[in-house]
């Protein structure tokens, strides 16, 4: 009986004290000890209905109740639309009535504005014929306000009023092993919240499209599934933090790693959308890669921070401010750049026209320079680029800009993009790809373009580039 007192006894005391000593930490701490200071206070928070988040909790929450209280209601269920199944059915599937039927895919989103804007991931929109948003059993007619596929960011827009708007929380001062919640609607369960911590920041895992890919993942070992996509990743304080975004798995189930997208980086991108149509991206005129231990080796690198200029763009903001293929970037205003994660997101809260300090490193000497960021046409002031939009075609067109011309070396073309069901696609295009001749007559222009191809028959030659660069001509036969 001594021994299995000895045994169970005394590691249980031991126990109970320690949670004593916890119970009595926990509450001498006070709401003040657990945040600090934010310097970034100037951050988009356009839709936030209250002051962001000071800081973080030191200590673990003792429990996630009222995160999960406060961000719940603010998560939506979202259905896409795509069209009839592909399939093809036989008069038995019609007369048992199994035919064609429309391909659903769902998802999550978050609202952002009491009037009805919603934030999501372009995936799960993407291709969408129609759109519904489920939001306490009401279903709405959502309508696409506009996309990102560099950042694999949404933004739709319901008619209601009086929503429960989510609290914005700030993702750059949020720290590795923080409490986090994962808020969406996994596998069709609506309001699921799953716990986990922040794992790491910065990822780049390569899975984003787009011309210009801006990956800064938070990594999280909250569960993550599909039909998160879009949703919510909140902190302990039930503050929007993430966008949950992607999953690395083989079976395509929660494997241990989940991915979303800063909320600071999101916000930005969606009031761009809803403000401009388009996101204003800021161009260093610069391309960048990794410093591995190879490249720091052989450069004779003290270190592997930073960013190898590779690729200077003629007469873009780098050139201007003298930088040169092989400088070394290391901090951005205030932001130290320890990769290409950190470099884009770095440059991706600033605007054309916006200066920052750039410290780099050339031949070991350190260096300063003034960079006036530039937008996607080299100048320095707000795009609003026009596009031409067509059902026939099934696809939206426009110009490309200075960026991608120096990219795919052409001097004009205009670029598919939006591709859903229509007669491009019938044609074996994708998104991407860029015409540059029409019947051996430049493309420069996407309303020209856009209503040519509707209208014209016959021996039809394309002309132009794919998005890996590689040239392309093809002749059809078109009615």
């Amino acid at each position: 009986m001594n021994t299995l007192v000895k045994s169970i006894g005394l590691p249980s005391l031991a126990g109970l004290a320690g949670a004593a000593l916890w119970t009595t930490i926990a509450s001498n701490t006070t709401d003040e000890d657990r945040r600090f200071k934010d310097p970034f206070s100037s951050a988009p928070t356009q839709f936030a209905s209250e002051i962001p988040s000071q800081g973080f909790r030191t200590n673990p929450p003792i429990s996630f109740v009222e995160a999960s209280q406060k961000s719940t209601g603010s998560v939506v269920f979202i259905k896409n639309f795509t069209g009839t199944d592909p399939r093809r059915y036989s008069m038995f599937d019609y007369f048992f009535g199994t035919g064609p039927t429309p391909q659903v895919s769902t998802g999550s989103g978050v609202i952002i504005s009491k009037d009805g804007y919603i934030i999501t991931n372009n995936h799960v929109i993407d291709q969408a014929e129609t759109i519904e948003v489920v939001h306490q059993k009401r279903t709405y007619q959502a309508k696409l306000v506009g996309t990102d596929k560099n950042t694999d960011i949404a933004v739709l827009k319901i008619e209601a009023e009086n929503l429960p708007q989510i609290t914005l929380g700030n993702s750059r001062n949020l720290q590795i092993g923080e409490w986090v919640l994962a808020v969406g609607n996994p596998f069709n369960l609506t309001s699921t919240v799953t716990a986990g911590i922040v794992s790491a920041k910065e990822r780049q895992i390569n899975i984003l499209g787009g011309d210009f890919p801006l990956e800064s993942f938070i990594q999280t070992d909250a569960p993550i599934n599909p039909g998160n996509s879009g949703g919510a990743l909140v902190n302990s304080n039930g503050e929007l933090v993430g966008i949950n975004t992607a999953i690395l798995s083989r079976t395509g189930s929660y494997t241990g790693y989940g991915f979303a997208v800063p909320v600071d980086i999101a916000m930005k991108i969606a009031n761009d959308l809803i403000k401009y149509g388009e996101v204003q991206k800021a161009i260093p005129g610069v391309d960048v890669v990794e410093v591995t231990p190879e490249l720091a080796e052989e450069m004779k690198l003290k270190t592997l921070d930073g960013v190898i200029v590779t690729h200077v763009l003629p007469d873009g903001s780098g050139e201007n401010a003298g930088l040169q293929k092989d400088d070394v970037i290391t901090k951005i205003a205030d932001w130290k750049i320890t990769g290409k994660g950190s470099f884009e997101e770095a440059l991706s809260y600033y605007y054309p026209g916006d200066k920052v300090t750039v410290e780099y490193i050339r031949g070991g000497s350190p260096k300063t320079a003034q960079l006036t960021l530039q937008n996607l046409e080299g100048e320095t002031g707000v795009i609003k680029r026009e596009y031409y939009s067509s059902a026939l075609l099934g696809a939206r067109l426009e110009a490309v800009n200075t960026i991608e011309k120096d990219r795919l070396k052409i001097p004009y073309g205009v670029k598919i993009t939006s591709l859903t069901r229509g007669y491009l696609r019938d044609l074996g295009f994708r998104d991407g790809f860029v015409i540059t001749h029409i019947n051996q007559v430049p493309a420069k222009d996407p309303n020209e373009a856009g209503k040519y191809l509707e209208k014209f028959s016959g021996r039809l030659r394309l002309e132009g580039v794919a998005p890996n660069g590689q040239p392309f001509m093809q002749s059809y036969n078109v009615r």
